[in-house]
């Protein structure tokens, strides 16, 4: 599932291909995957063009040259971008397409078909009425604090809650307690000044990490938990090797918590 780091890199993307070029056409293979009718959404954009985007967590929100018109974008579990000029094919699973004036388009790749598109009127109005808090990447330390404090659960579901902050997903939420080295199953309001402190500058190193390097894990460096974790396309030559915590070379525990799968080092990770 793509994450704040894929999304934040599906924003640049956007920006960097796509702004300033006035929408002649709208193709949709699939209207389950529109969030405003087709023929208002078509109606509203026609003649439009993107002018920047904001993200917040998961959500991708592209402005137009209208203030009163903003897209929202929803990657679901397998969504993509791809910019390309018209006299190519259309890539696969792009299933909504924004045909541009230049000849050239950008195209909403929806493999399993749980991405979303559609109007907001206003960004602000639609995260209080989903209750989607703060960025992960720009909450301050202060409001994350209190947050936090006022929860009586375990830190790894809170962190995971978007109601808390939006944008961490679970093995984000791992890598943040264990460069933290905070116990997934402590309970939040039992963290110390010091604790936060840490989770706080833990959320920025690894998001920011992340996106450094473009969500490729296996670039990540060599002390990131991330390694342990076993993924379709990483490389592993020797499983054994990757067991072990990458600082004290205690074995690496899997659990669960909250109901979602957990890894974390019992030597440095303590309740």
């Amino acid at each position: 599932m793509p994450e704040l780091p894929e999304v934040e890199t599906y924003r640049r993307y956007l920006e960097a291909s796509s702004l300033h070029q006035p929408i002649e056409d709208l193709s949709v293979e699939d209207y389950k995957l529109l969030t405003t009718d087709f023929n208002t959404l078509y109606e509203t954009l026609m003649g439009r063009s993107l002018t920047g985007t904001r993200r917040v967590g998961k959500n991708l929100f592209v402005f137009t040259d209208d203030p009163a018109v903003t897209l929202r974008l929803h990657f679901g579990m397998t969504g993509d971008l791809a910019y390309y000029h018209a006299s190519l094919d259309r890539p696969r699973h792009a299933r909504i397409v924004f045909h541009f004036a230049s000849g050239f388009n950008l195209g909403f790749i929806c493999p399993r078909k749980f991405e979303r598109v559609g109007l907001v009127d206003d960004v602000d109005t639609y995260l209080l009425r989903k209750k989607i808090g703060p960025d992960a990447l720009s909450i301050p330390l202060s409001e994350l604090t209190a947050r936090i404090l006022s929860r009586r659960t375990a830190i790894k579901p809170v962190l995971m809650d978007q109601r808390t902050v939006a944008g961490l997903g679970n093995w984000i939420v791992d890598e943040v307690l264990f460069q933290a080295r905070i116990h997934p199953e402590q309970r939040a309001d039992t963290l110390s000044g010091d604790q936060l402190a840490a989770l706080h500058d833990a959320i920025r190193l690894v998001l920011e990490t992340a996106i450094r390097h473009e969500a490729q894990y296996r670039d990540f460096p060599p002390d990131f938990l991330i390694h342990v974790r076993q993924w379709d396309d990483y490389p592993y030559d020797d499983v054994e090797a990757y067991q072990f915590c990458p600082r004290c070379r205690t074995r690496i525990e899997k659990t669960e918590v909250g109901g979602r799968t957990t890894y974390f080092c019992p030597a440095e990770q303590r309740k």
